[in-house]
């Protein structure tokens, strides 16, 4: 539906990674949901993990806006649809500023974004190690796009009160008003490891504690009323919010419904394709939209943890495994043999397995020297060597989740290699930034690194979704 949006939000933005954008923003949403503001949560970029901390601080699904893998276009209404019926959004940036795609320009970076949702921004500064220098930093990140306005700082690591009246004397100066101040304060920092901060589900006590402290922490610091008067500087923001149903209906050809969706005898509650969906601890790694489309494409969607449960829940059509961390639970994993023997029975009987990341290394045939499912004649092992970046990319293969050719963009985060076996097509050809082959193809799996989003090409929801139905509809007792 056609909207406008008079939404009051900010972009939480900083000069370079590090500085403390998550800090600041999930503190900013927990004291805002604290006053009984109906906080719609938002990250810039492909991060899985920040979302998952901005979710345990509003109540509400963190949602990605992501200009490079969804395109420009869909920013703001991805924005309008997370953000409906709430009373303030907050978006935290990715990166630097300006900082986006590697030699796209301001594609992709938090600058972008902000424009595109014609927001004001709010940077984040650590101020460690300067006194004055600190206007000129300022100065320069709100001069070097007129584009994007810079409606205020907030200081983060502030030594002592006489270097917090330099750092505000030197703004003042600038004429850039100072929102907040946050001392160094250690304690509420969240641990990370190899690929950033720890997700909330594999320490969700501490992160509540956690989650509570940032509140604490920027409730003191920051003046709350005049970050608040800013957001309502935004102005309305018109167009059309983006709908799951609208986005699967707009893809040309069958649907799963009608007379296929009537003849899935106990296929899902009212004859709904069943796709579980790994998640728990180790698999941590999802789009909320990605959800949403598969129930839009008329599929039932079940959670289930692969760290816990021994069978897939019952009647299931379809499998997803996204991301996560299974380096750090193989060896649980490999212990649940019941539903390691459950996933590749479902996969050698033809059904349909989207597999994301570390979807991909539960797939393989051992992680580490662990069994894994044994799916795909594959070996996966940690590395010293991290791959990051976005990918554009070709479908090789027909599979269960794109004809081959299709084209989309992705993500690739990871510190894992695998050996390839025999059996499998190759799932994407990338095209850019380097040219290769990667993934794997098979029967119905489709299990590679690359991350994709799916709002970007609800083409491949719904046919995933018709998969399940048609494996469902064969699995179905005769009547």
């Amino acid at each position: 539906m056609v909207t406008s949006l008079p939404i009051p939000r900010l972009v939480i933005a900083a000069p370079s990674s590090g500085s403390g954008k998550t800090t600041v923003a999930t503190g900013l949403m927990a004291a805002f949901s604290e006053r009984g503001l109906a906080v719609s949560p938002h990250k810039a970029g492909p991060d899985y993990i920040d979302p998952g901390y901005h979710a345990l601080a509003t109540g509400r699904p963190g949602r990605n806006l992501d200009a490079f893998m969804c395109g420009p276009e869909l920013v703001a209404p991805l924005f309008a649809h997370g953000a409906a019926g709430c009373d303030l959004a907050l978006i935290e940036g990715v990166m630097g500023l300006y900082d986006g795609a590697a030699g796209r320009g301001e594609l992709a970076s938090t600058a972008q974004v902000a424009k595109l949702l014609r927001a004001p921004v709010v940077l984040v500064v650590d101020a460690s190690s300067q006194s004055r220098s600190v206007a000129a930093l300022v100065h320069g990140f709100a001069s070097f796009d007129p584009q994007v306005r810079l409606g205020g700082v907030i200081l983060n690591k502030v030594g002592s009160d006489r270097h917090e009246v330099m750092l505000r004397e030197a703004l003042e100066e600038a004429g850039m008003p100072v929102l907040g101040v946050l001392r160094r304060a250690p304690q509420v920092a969240a641990p990370s490891r190899h690929l950033g901060l720890v997700p909330v589900a594999e320490r969700r006590a501490d992160a509540v504690s956690s989650v509570g402290a940032l509140a604490d922490q920027v409730r003191a610091g920051c003046d709350l009323d005049a970050l608040m008067a800013l957001a309502r500087t935004a102005p309305p923001l018109d167009g059309e919010a983006w709908d799951a149903g609208a986005a699967v209906a707009s893809v040309s050809g069958p649907a799963v419904g009608g007379a296929l969706a009537d003849g899935l005898a106990g296929a899902g509650r009212g004859g709904r394709p069943l796709v579980a969906v790994a998640g728990g601890a180790a698999f941590t790694f999802s789009y909320a939209e990605h959800a949403e489309l598969l129930t839009a494409a008329s599929a039932e969607v079940v959670t289930f943890d692969p760290l816990r449960d021994e069978r897939l829940p019952d009647g299931t059509a379809g499998l997803v495994i996204g991301g996560g961390f299974p380096e750090v639970y193989a060896p649980e994993l490999s212990a649940n043999e019941p539903l390691r023997g459950a996933v590749a029975a479902f996969a050698a009987a033809g059904g349909p397995v989207a597999a994301e990341c570390a979807g991909l290394l539960y797939l393989a045939s051992s992680l580490d020297g662990k069994p894994m499912c044994g799916v795909l004649d594959a070996d996966a092992r940690m590395s010293e060597r991290l791959t990051l970046g976005y990918r554009e990319a070709v479908a090789v293969s027909d599979s269960s989740l794109a004809v081959a050719g299709t084209r989309l963009r992705g993500h690739e985060f990871h510190r894992t290699v695998i050996e390839p076996g025999a059996g499998a097509s190759p799932a994407w050809g990338f095209t850019h930034p380097e040219r290769r082959v990667e993934g794997f193809v098979r029967g119905g799996v489709h299990a590679s690194y690359l991350h994709t989003h799916w709002a970007a090409a609800p083409a491949v929801a719904r046919r995933f979704a018709e998969s399940a139905g048609r494996f469902a509809e064969a699995a179905a007792p005769a009547r």
